[in-house]
């Protein structure tokens, strides 16, 4: 039986569709989860995706953090369940404390939307396992409000632990504090990502496929996870 990883719709979600496609390109089974459904229907894993839920109202993610599916995703998270937040889904993780930090206005004061190199500095995270250390991602970016924003108590602690994620290379595109263009938490299963890996999943469509390597991971993870 295929992984269970659950997709969240919010009002406003975009990449919704995208995720699960990719999930099932890597070999899951995509289970489509309702913001105001508290119920995670049994899934093994959950992706807040990429949009704008509920308009980006007050700040990015602070009105989604409150939605029903979050309170269950929050206290499962807290207790293990793996959780991968993309563009507004890693804007969401931080209103809801999950991941620190915020995501703030680009600098420039653009929307930024490009294909972005990425470099992989953690891969012992759920969802990077797939790769090595130091291996290079090309994977879309579009975001308005990307620019990854802590104080420097924070980010000495992400270096420190090996929680950056990933950083963006050949340019910053927004802004972010050392470049970082994702994180995780201290037990390495809730990671948030600005760029979209879902987009880079097929020849066809995206500048690569190097984007399938963050869903592969979750499925290797929960394969080798105690039952």
């Amino acid at each position: 039986m295929n992984a269970r990883i659950g997709v969240v719709t919010f009002p406003g979600s975009l990449d919704d569709g995208d995720a699960a496609r990719a999930i099932r390109l890597a070999g899951g089974d995509a289970v489509r989860l309702w913001h105001g459904d508290a119920d995670l229907r049994g899934v093994e894993a959950v992706v807040l995706p990429g949009g704008f839920s509920y308009g980006d109202y007050l700040r990015c993610g602070a009105i989604a953090r409150f939605a029903p599916v979050m309170e269950s995703i929050i206290a499962a998270a807290r207790d293990g369940l793996p959780v991968l937040g993309i563009c507004n889904g890693f804007q969401i993780l931080c209103e809801a404390h999950l991941l620190p930090g915020a995501l703030t206005r680009n600098q420039h004061l653009h929307f930024r939307n490009r294909d972005q190199l990425i470099r992989i500095e953690a891969a012992d995270t759920a969802f990077t396992n797939a790769f090595s250390p130091k291996q290079e991602a090309l994977i879309p970016l579009k975001s308005g409000e990307g620019c990854y924003v802590a104080d420097a108590r924070t980010l000495d602690e992400l270096e420190a632990t090996g929680r950056v994620v990933a950083r963006y290379v050949g340019g910053n595109p927004n802004g972010s504090q050392r470049d970082i263009a994702g994180i995780a938490n201290a037990a390495g299963n809730v990671v948030g990502l600005m760029p979209h890996p879902e987009h880079a999943v097929e020849d066809l469509t995206g500048p690569s496929r190097d984007g399938l390597g963050f869903f592969i991971s979750i499925l290797k993870h929960l394969a080798g996870a105690p039952a």
